[in-house]
């Protein structure tokens, strides 16, 4: 998946995740695994492994696909924040976009049309989980509304060394529906 390249004005949608889009999403996620920290797995799953992911998250919470010209641009999900019955309202949120593909407000996109959907679930708060540094990823949820609420230092290790990570916290439901 190298020639992503849509045109400026070529419409982009969002959709709901496919078992076809497995290898897309894999293709998407892969470099974010072996060449950085931003992912602590350390192998990067392959298109079946996405496919599945991909769709146990989706029949309980949603993963999101940005797609041109039936080239998959980036995709965001969310997933269970933690266990407890609790926090059943809380979710983890993330968004991975193919590296031709960024900086043209998709990310935005992905989260807004995800937070939709989560409010109409019923979810009321989003938390995201950033490995630092990462100003792109920090300037990105702070722009959508996330606030730094905590470190975690040294939680992950990967090529030799600890990395911190910090936690962002954004309110969805009405202001979910409210993006634009």
């Amino acid at each position: 998946m190298t020639s992503v390249s849509p045109p400026e004005r070529a419409t982009t949608t969002i959709r709901r995740v496919r078992p076809t889009d497995g290898p897309a999403l894999s293709a998407i996620y892969a470099p974010f695994v072996t060449d950085s920290a931003i992912s602590f797995e350390y192998e990067a799953p392959d298109g079946d492994t996405m496919a599945q992911r991909a769709l146990v998250i989706d029949a309980t919470y949603a993963w999101l696909v940005a797609e041109c010209n039936g080239q998959c641009l980036g995709y965001a999900y969310a997933g269970e924040f933690r266990s407890r019955e609790a926090y059943r309202g809380t979710v983890e949120v993330s968004v991975y976009l193919h590296q031709a593909a960024r900086g043209r407000s998709l990310g935005a996109r992905l989260y807004h049309a995800l937070f939709a959907i989560l409010a109409d679930q019923g979810r009321r708060m989003a938390i995201a989980v950033v490995t630092v540094p990462n100003p792109a990823s920090v300037r990105f949820h702070e722009q959508l509304g996330f606030r730094r609420i905590g470190v975690i230092e040294a939680a992950g290790y990967k090529f030799g060394r600890a990395h911190d990570v910090a936690y962002y916290q954004r309110e969805i439901g009405q202001d979910g529906r409210d993006c634009s």
